[in-house]
């Protein structure tokens, strides 16, 4: 075999310049690409402060919602599962919004992901055509009358599961990144817009209180939140702002909760949720079908988290919280509809469960914490769903009666 050397060396001295520059270039556009979201970051301008429209302090507002109801398992799906419809939910609907409020809720809690939804190749840039769905959906509240609270939710957990040292760094730098952004393209939306900075912020599959570490780190991210927020001027000068306890769990806020700084008084909120007793009110497994002493005939109820237990509960939260000037946004509670149980058993869970639902609302309220009962979709077997997403009917009539005459 012939071999022109001088060829195909020529050949691999030319390919390996390509190879160099075409490197050379990519590595360039990425460290443009960072470069510019640095300075858009650094150039968000800070408005002058606006109170039109945002006249209410935290207190005054907290009265005003009557009740609450979560789009859960919605615009929180990461798009790495589908994103929106990804857990099998339809998209969120004007007509879906518009039965809530018929129903009796004046109030929506909107769980959304948003790390996900960063511009490929960003560190930090938001979707443009994804902020653009999270307004719509807003605007579909905003349009009803509706109170929204709008949060960072789980997304894969890159800040709910790290609440670490290790992280706290590259966590805090995009917490604020991305809340800036959303702070600036929200900012001229009254004081029905909330914003809430994280959901139930843990270990991965720890539960336990948490550590010294643990609870600093939170803090670090509840504080990043507010300054984001403030610093972009305009009426998220007063913007209404929820940071929530360690996991959401009550008695951990009551233990560790420190309240981050705030420059403009009186517009931050707490929030917790509440699923006492797990056995009854979420697991899927149990046999424990029954709640409150008027079902206990039935069968077997839980050893705790009775109503004693709830009206002890709430009322911590009250002398801790609400009494200090910090309303508590109760923004996740409920308890799964059970459909295949024998036909007796059925009735009278169901009952059960609607007396749940009502006294949860009623103390809740009776001590401050504004309630938002949270509705996954799934209308099935150990469903959550109070609603049909996809032609907006109610499919819960007994569950939303129970809500309303709890919030009474």
């Amino acid at each position: 075999m012939n071999i022109n050397f001088t060829k195909n060396r020529a050949f691999f001295t030319l390919f390996l310049i390509t190879l160099l520059f075409l490197f050379g270039r990519c590595s360039s556009d990425n460290e443009n690409r960072v470069q510019e979201e640095k300075e858009e970051e650094e150039n968000i301008e800070t408005l002058p402060p606006d109170k039109q429209g945002m006249e209410s302090d935290s207190q005054e507002l907290a009265e005003n919602i009557v009740l609450g109801w979560n789009a859960g398992n919605s615009l929180e799906v990461p798009l790495s599962n589908g994103g929106e419809t990804g857990w099998g939910n339809p998209k969120i609907s004007k007509d879906l919004i518009t039965a809530v409020k018929k129903a009796g809720f004046n109030a929506i809690r909107i769980p959304c992901a948003w790390n996900s939804y960063l511009e490929e190749g960003s560190e930090y840039r938001i979707r443009t055509s994804w902020m653009e769905r999270v307004k719509e959906v807003v605007d579909y509240c905003i349009e009803n009358d509706m109170y929204v609270i709008l949060n960072s939710h789980w997304d894969g957990g890159w800040l709910e599961n790290n609440p670490t040292y290790s992280q706290q760094a590259i966590v805090v730098k995009k917490q604020k990144a991305i809340w800036k952004q959303i702070a600036t393209a929200f900012n001229d939306y009254d004081e029905r817009l909330l914003f809430a900075g994280t959901n139930e912020v843990h270990v991965s599959n720890v539960y336990t209180a948490p550590t010294k570490e643990n609870n600093e780190v939170l803090q670090s991210y509840n504080q990043a939140f507010v300054d984001a927020v403030r610093e972009t001027g305009g009426k998220n000068t007063y913007r209404h702002l929820i940071v929530q306890t360690y996991n959401t769990n009550i008695q951990f806020g009551i233990d560790y909760l420190t309240m981050p700084s705030d420059p403009t008084p009186n517009r931050l909120f707490v929030e917790v949720h509440y699923y006492d007793p797990y056995d009854f009110a979420l697991n899927e497994n149990s046999d424990i079908y029954f709640w409150g002493k008027p079902y206990s005939q039935y069968g077997k109820t839980d050893s705790w988290g009775q109503e004693d237990f709830l009206e002890e509960i709430f009322a911590k939260v009250k002398q801790q919280f609400t009494d200090k000037g910090y309303p508590v946004i109760l923004g996740e509670y409920g308890a799964i509809r059970r459909l295949s149980l024998k036909e007796n058993t059925q009735e009278n869970h169901l009952k059960s469960r609607a007396y749940y639902l009502s006294k949860v609302t009623e103390i809740a309220k009776k001590n401050g914490l504004v309630p938002f009962y949270w509705d996954n979709g799934h209308a099935g077997d150990n469903g959550l769903a109070l609603f049909n997403r996809s032609d907006a009917t109610l499919v819960d009539k007994q569950a939303i009666d129970a809500l309303l005459e709890g919030a009474k």
